[in-house]
């Protein structure tokens, strides 16, 4: 629902995407990690144009009328697909497109559609939800030497993401912060700002409440894919990691935002 109801999440999402612009430069290309395009080895999605998909049920029909079609670019899906095989030699290149609504509602905020501006080129990259935080994490380093060539590398997902509560103990939108999702923020942020990779990487057994906060890993993972590109050459952990964003919705639903590397602080809103 924040493709229709924005909130504080999609209002940064659109300064980000500007923020970017200012500091970096316009990103040549996007690749990108959701939680709704997951196989058992990771593929990446080479086609030349992405149509939007409606990947779920039940929503106000205004929610299915939201159109994010974007461009792909074969030639980067294939050098993704061969930097990723480094590191997973099972890897695969698909010939077909689409972005799952992991990716069309982040960016359709951060890079709209206007008349007269061409689209950011985007690369999907599957989600493996059986790898491990590390393995995931290896993935996105070996994405690392992208950054250098204006390539926005990027995963998507949810801070926190149990809707068996969310929908067993309804609350506003607007509701007091639920002091387990609370704590679990408070651990993520300390971990990052120490860069504490260890206890991060092995959040399910070291972070408060984890269990309650991801049910399922899958809106959690895409998190090391992003820190790992954000690793420099070299090192094995990323250099920095830096607090972009936080809010909560409903009291428990978070949706913060971090950004990884050594440059990330640049795009930290005063």
């Amino acid at each position: 629902m924040i493709a229709l109801e924005p909130g504080a999440a999609g209002a940064f999402m659109a300064r980000l995407g500007p923020r970017i612009d200012t500091t970096f430069g316009r990103p040549r290309a996007i690749v990108v990690m959701s939680p709704h395009t997951a196989t058992r080895v990771p593929c990446v999605l080479g086609g030349a144009r992405h149509e939007t998909v409606h990947d779920f049920g039940g929503f106000p029909p205004a929610l299915y009328e939201v159109v994010y079609d974007a461009p792909g670019e074969p030639e980067l899906a294939r050098r993704v697909a061969a930097l990723l095989a480094e590191h997973d030699a099972a890897t695969q290149l698909s010939p077909q497109g689409g972005l799952d609504h992991g990716i069309w509602t982040t960016l359709m905020h951060m890079y709209p559609h206007r008349e007269g501006a061409p689209a950011i080129p985007v690369v999907p990259v599957s989600l493996t939800p059986n790898s491990s935080p590390a393995h995931l994490m290896d993935l996105g380093r070996a994405l690392a030497p992208l950054r250098n060539e204006g390539v926005l590398v990027m995963g998507t997902g949810s801070l926190t993401h149990n809707l068996r509560r969310f929908f067993t103990r309804p609350a506003p939108v607007d509701a007091p912060e639920h002091a387990d999702c609370a704590a679990f923020r408070a651990w993520v942020h300390a971990r990052t700002q120490a860069s504490d990779w260890a206890a991060l990487l092995d959040y399910r057994n070291q972070a408060p409440h984890a269990l309650e906060m991801h049910p399922t890993d899958d809106h959690w993972l895409p998190l090391y894919f992003a820190a790992g590109a954000g690793v420099k050459a070299g090192e094995t952990t990323p250099a920095a990691a830096v607090r972009l964003h936080a809010s909560v919705t409903h009291g428990h639903m978070a949706m913060d935002a971090y950004g990884f590397g050594e440059d990330a602080a640049l795009l930290a809103e005063a």
